[in-house]
């Protein structure tokens, strides 16, 4: 029976390279095997090219550490930041045929609307009538009338109101176009017009020419029945007062966007009524002489002359007689662009009225 000697310990297995000893040095035949298996440190590289598997014993960590601390501690220079392009598509440019068809689309609709609402155009003549055919008739012997300018003559009594009774149909216009806005904003109609490309201002505009165009349809009317009571103005009177139709109704169509901007509901047009309408008319040369007002009350004399609808009527009483109060028309100028410019400034999205109703709500 062969005896197999035992493998000891200490015998080198077949395949099992051979173990270097304290000293020894490693040979080059295995360099290759270890670089693939060791990813070399960054360092600069050794004497033989390669990037050595350990640092040098002159680099000590704690160098590596303030490095790196060094490093950190560096000031940052921001970058300056690149402005991001806006590919948003621009508006497109309003030419002068999309504002005139804007302003056309306003006008006829509030000329739609007043030939609709009969019961509007026959309280705005009916007005005005009753005051001629039975105020007149009760005053006509109590409240004389002398001579004073454009007059050349006496005359009766229901000549002498007929200029403020005109002015008075622009006045209860202006306040029902008004009424009209604050109709639209309860009714949410008003956003529509005012999310539109066209600038606020002109929106407004637009607005009281409309008002303005249908004020002027009915003073001519009233006038036409007036003839019936004898008023009988020149013929060229009849063309020449329309300029000054137009700016009183400017003046007083613009008071009552102003007046809109400040209504919060429909329900407060009653006060407004009460509480600005009459006392502008009353207070007035509308329905007696200003000399008459100042042999009674000094101070009522004073209200009527820095009543701005004093200056309207005394515009149109002289346009009716071919002549040009010059004051009063400075007077209704700049009244009407002062209160154009509050309008404006109302209906300011970031300041008036539609800050406060949220959007024109």
């Amino acid at each position: 029976m062969n005896h197999v000697p035992s493998r000891t310990a200490d015998a080198p297995r077949q395949g099992d390279l051979p173990q270097p000893g304290p000293g020894d040095a490693i040979p080059d035949q295995l360099s290759p095997s270890l670089h693939q298996h060791v990813p070399p440190l960054p360092g600069p590289p050794g004497a033989d090219g390669l990037t050595p598997l350990r640092p040098s014993l002159g680099q000590s960590s704690l160098g590596q550490s303030s490095l790196g601390l060094s490093r950190l501690h560096q000031p940052v220079t921001p970058q300056p930041r690149q402005p991001v392009a806006d590919t948003r598509p621009a508006p497109p440019r309003l030419g002068a045929a999309a504002y005139a068809r804007c302003m056309g689309g306003i006008v006829a609709r509030e000329g739609l609307r007043w030939v609709h609402q009969r019961g509007r155009f026959l309280s705005a003549l009916v007005r005005p009538l009753v005051w001629l055919a039975i105020f007149a008739a009760g005053f006509r012997f109590v409240l004389g009338v002398s001579i004073i300018p454009p007059y050349e003559t006496y005359i009766p009594y229901e000549v002498y109101i007929a200029p403020g009774l005109v002015a008075m149909i622009q006045l209860f216009n202006g306040m029902q176009s008004s009424l009209s806005m604050v109709y639209d904003r309860e009714m949410g109609s008003m956003k529509t017009l005012m999310v539109s490309p066209f600038p606020r201002w002109y929106l407004l505009l637009c607005k009281l020419l409309a008002g303005v165009a249908v004020a002027v349809v009915q003073a001519y009317i009233f006038l036409a029945i007036a003839w019936f009571w004898e008023i009988e103005p020149p013929p060229l009177g009849y063309l020449a007062v329309l300029p000054a139709l137009v700016l009183s109704g400017l003046m007083l169509g613009a008071l009552g966007l102003v007046m809109s901007s400040f209504i919060k509901q429909l329900e407060n047009f009653a006060g407004v009524m009460n509480f600005v309408i009459f006392p502008m008319f009353f207070a007035s040369s509308a329905l007696y002489p200003l000399w008459r007002v100042k042999e009674s009350s000094l101070a009522l004399w004073w209200v009527c002359q820095i009543n701005p609808f004093t200056s309207a009527v005394e515009l149109i009483r002289f346009a009716l007689y071919g002549r040009v109060d010059w004051g009063s028309a400075l007077v209704v100028a700049g009244c009407a662009a002062a209160f154009m410019a509050a309008a404006a400034v109302g209906y300011d999205p970031g300041r008036g009225l539609l800050a406060r109703k949220g959007g024109g709500e």
